[in-house]
């Protein structure tokens, strides 16, 4: 697998290559005079092209290409040879000629059509002031036992991702991994994430080579600001980096994102002593039992979440860290997707120092009570036949019962992925990653997520007089990108 980097979906060169072969197979069935120099200089292109492709490396996708190329050059060529040696040349009836033509074309076709369903990852460009570094920290909690295994003496740790407002890098400093710190790491998360949906690895290759816009290890930005905290647990059998452009947006207008991978739960986390720890979480098939293993995951999370949180405070006191006095850490929201959200509503039942929280549409889990006291964002996509009909239903209940304003923004065309980045990457089809588009879905749920947490981290007092919301109350903003359902606490 070659390293790749955010562009269109095919390079140049890979176009060239895809017009030279294609040219190979309908040169046969031009007009008789065309013939001979469409071979010839489709054949003149496609050599070279295919010999540039294997020194640089040949994405998946261009594999059917070459095999459609190599399988019609012998049949362009064959005539002019034929005609330079003197001898008549000869052609295959049109009826023998069709389907190997046919063949060859749809393995063509083929190539450009896998590089639009898989593409390399196009991060949109971070709207806010700052640019945005990253680091990748591992911490164990000494006083938590590990679960999933049965050594005593094994202690629960957690890897983390911090994406923070950064210092503007020259031009052309590298980005960080999208998937991974190393090449060996990204190719192993994607190959976790592919088997977990039950797809070949080769198909995330783009992903596990694509960079992102942040800066791995970049100075933080200047001044004495302090930025708020957002912790973020990802779906079960996900990653930390699955959701890294809306990261990105985020720390771009000055929070600090914390992404957690959860060891045994996440899809695949690797370790500074060399291990790999793989998912063990996975369905029983009875409804009842699995409601009870999913509520025992995401309390386990929760509590990783609260111990991030307590070593983010550290961190923001420790005089040798680069971040050192400038984490607002009683300002903090806890966010996740799916199973995580589930995890950042539970983490916010225990854990008062938490102030917000964001569901990126994560069925609830584990107990409803206590009530929440931090207000809450729950963003949903629509509700279709597939939709688990206690869904709905839970969120309510949950939402209803805090004491603190909730607001459930259902977004039309999204789909349980689009909450993520899956729709930089997987096939646009709707029923997997929804119908926003590319950068539509990643766009909109970070720009909902920054209304939210704009106006309950950081409100600013606004004018009554001149229609402005109320200090904390996004509503007015967030009716902007759905359907918005505001659920007040009483007398509220």
């Amino acid at each position: 697998m070659t390293e790749t980097i955010a562009g269109p979906s095919l390079s140049p060169l890979e176009f060239l290559a895809v017009l030279a072969a294609a040219a190979l197979v309908v040169a046969r069935w031009l007009p008789p005079a065309a013939r001979p120099w469409t071979a010839a200089a489709a054949g003149a292109v496609f050599g070279p092209a295919a010999v540039l492709l294997g020194v640089t490396g040949v994405r998946w996708q261009l594999w059917p290409v070459l095999a459609g190329g190599v399988a019609a050059l012998p049949f362009a060529l064959a005539p002019l040879l034929r005609r330079r040696s003197g001898r008549a040349a000869r052609r295959a009836r049109w009826w023998l000629a069709l389907p190997g033509s046919a063949a060859c074309l749809g393995l063509v076709a083929a190539g450009p059509l896998a590089a639009w369903a898989f593409p390399v990852p196009v991060f949109p460009a971070p709207s806010g002031p700052f640019a945005v570094g990253t680091r990748v920290v591992q911490w164990t909690d000494p006083g938590r036992p590990e679960t999933f295994t049965a050594d005593p003496d094994d202690r629960r740790t957690v890897v983390v991702q911090l994406w923070y407002p950064a210092r503007q890098s020259p031009p052309g400093t590298p980005r960080a991994r999208y998937l991974g710190r190393t090449g060996p790491e990204a190719r192993t998360v994607a190959g976790a994430l592919a088997a977990g949906a039950g797809l070949p690895g080769f198909l995330l290759d783009d992903a596990a080579g694509a960079r992102s816009l942040a800066v791995a290890d970049a100075p933080v930005a200047g001044g004495t600001e302090r930025f708020p905290v957002v912790l973020f647990s990802p779906g079960s059998g996900g990653a930390r980096t699955q959701n890294t452009a809306w990261a990105q947006e985020l720390a771009s207008h000055g929070y600090l994102v914390a992404a957690l991978d959860h060891p045994y739960d996440s899809a695949a986390v690797l370790l500074e002593d060399g291990r790999t720890v793989r998912s063990a979480t996975s369905s029983t098939g009875d409804r009842d039992a699995d409601e009870k293993l999913a509520a025992d995951w995401t309390a386990v999370r929760a509590a990783d979440l609260g111990f991030v949180l307590t070593r983010l405070e550290g961190l923001d006191h420790d005089a040798a860290d680069p971040l050192a006095g400038r984490l607002d850490t009683g300002r903090v929201a806890a966010a996740g997707h799916s199973m995580g959200g589930a995890a950042a509503l539970q983490a916010a039942r225990r854990d008062a120092r938490i102030t917000a929280v964001v569901d990126l549409d994560g069925f609830p889990h584990g107990p409803a009570a206590p009530a929440l006291h931090q207000p809450v964002l729950a963003l949903t996509q629509d509700v279709t036949p597939d939709t688990d009909p206690r869904y709905l239903p839970r969120l309510a209940e949950a939402l209803a019962a805090g004491t603190a304003p909730a607001y459930r923004l259902t977004v039309p065309g999204a789909a349980h992925l689009g909450f993520t980045d899956a729709p930089l990457y997987l096939p646009p089809v709707p029923s997997l990653v929804g119908s926003l588009g590319r950068t539509g879905a990643p766009r909109l749920v970070a720009a909902a997520t920054l209304a939210f947490l704009d106006a309950t981290l950081r409100p600013a007092a606004g004018d009554p007089a001149a229609g402005d919301p109320a200090p904390g109350d996004p509503a007015a903003a967030l009716s902007a990108y759905g359907r918005l359902t505001v659920q007040r606490p009483a007398g509220g």
